[in-house]
């Protein structure tokens, strides 16, 4: 969003027959998706924007162990992307 444009709830068009409630809930829905939208994209200024294993690499090797029946402790070198790291178990 340019930050020449209106705030998102001046732009949200609302069905013609929603209700005060249901305009309320889709506005909160809304508001909750954009802060989460804003939130991440600081996170990942701050931390310089490259995903690592850290703080997940266990959590990962105990899913792993549960679907496989072998646990394995992700390299930290591995690939961030799940699915592509889950395709290489072989080789951790």
């Amino acid at each position: 969003m340019a930050d020449d444009d209106p705030p998102v709830a001046e732009r949200l068009t609302l069905p013609d027959d929603a209700d005060d409630e249901e305009a309320a809930a889709i506005l909160a829905a809304v508001g909750a998706h954009v802060r989460d939208s804003e939130a991440a994209a600081a996170a990942a200024a701050e931390d310089g924007g490259e995903e690592t294993w850290d703080g997940k690499r266990w959590a990962f090797a105990g899913r792993l162990e549960s679907l496989g029946g072998r646990g394995a402790r992700v390299p930290r070198g591995a690939p961030t992307d799940a699915w592509t790291a889950s395709g290489r178990t072989d080789r951790f």
